[in-house]
């Protein structure tokens, strides 16, 4: 934030804003043409590119109001606490979010499978093994072969814990009033989680192309991909932040005290590298 801090007032309250609506309207279009894309309707991928971008250009807008009046010294203390709380429940909100999926795989690996493999099942599926990776009791899912931890999982969960680190770094920098060196250490730290996606691309292509591991293959194949894949997404919207972030503080828009958005944007990204550990244990060790 900027030195007008001081002279802010105790509280602020914007004006009527459109950007509320247009995000909303945004997103339905978005979830609406989803739902008919996966039903093969042809027009639904260009109304799902429609919306996505009638929300990606009102949330560019948003934020740049929001960076306006933060520069403006209108946020005073109160707002940092609300922002506070705000990111502290949308993180929350994200826990909740891979608890669920986390759920759905313990669900499917400790009780529904053994249930299936138990004697009241034997006489349906006498063939059946109860064992982990598995395509169903009723053989309609193809063969595949199971993802392991080496080595690009090895490798992105040593390039994750390394971006926690060099944002720790350019954290403490920042902190220290030293400039460019929180730059090059955040630069660094967006640089990581680049090459993160990218191998994470590369082991999908590789799952799909060598191993008939696909988002149809059974309980397996869906909840990897469904976990594996949102935290992919993750990744890149916590890149996203860190990128505004650097742009902003390339220009000066933070200082020693007052970051709250490079704090906001530090937490989601090590929410991220936890969730990636929890990911790396449970879907390609156990």
């Amino acid at each position: 934030m900027s030195a007008n801090r001081a002279n802010a007032p105790y509280y602020f309250v914007p004006g009527p804003s459109r950007h509320p609506i247009s995000a909303s309207i945004g997103l339905l279009i978005v979830l609406f043409s989803a739902a008919a894309w996966v039903n093969a309707q042809p027009w639904a991928p260009w109304t799902f590119l429609v919306g996505l971008l009638l929300w990606a250009f009102t949330m560019f807008q948003w934020f740049s109001t929001t960076t306006r009046e933060s520069e403006g010294g209108l946020y005073g203390d109160r707002i940092d606490v609300s922002y506070r709380w705000s990111m502290s429940w949308f993180i929350f909100s994200e826990v909740m979010f891979f608890g669920a999926f986390f759920g759905a795989l313990f669900y499917a690996r400790a009780i529904a499978l053994h249930q299936l493999g138990s004697l009241d099942y034997k006489l349906i599926w006498p063939d059946f093994s109860a064992v982990w990776p598995n395509n169903g009791p009723a053989a309609l899912v193809s063969h595949f072969r199971s993802m392991t931890p080496w080595p690009v999982p090895t490798i992105n969960t040593a390039l994750l814990l390394s971006s926690g680190a060099t944002l720790t770094v350019s954290h403490h920098a920042l902190r220290d009033n030293h400039r460019s060196k929180a730059i090059a250490w955040l630069a660094a730290t967006i640089v990581l989680g680049v090459c993160f996606l990218f191998l994470q691309a590369f082991e999908y292509i590789h799952a799909y192309g060598e191993l008939n591991l696909t988002l149809a293959s059974g309980i397996y194949g869906s909840t990897f991909f469904l976990l594996t894949g949102f935290h992919g997404f993750h990744v890149f919207l916590g890149g996203t932040m860190l990128t505004v972030v650097m742009i902003r503080l390339i220009r000066g828009h933070f200082t020693a005290e007052h970051h709250f958005a490079f704090e906001g944007a530090a937490w989601y990204w090590h929410f991220v590298d936890v969730v990636w550990l929890g990911l790396y244990v449970v879907v390609y060790w156990l």
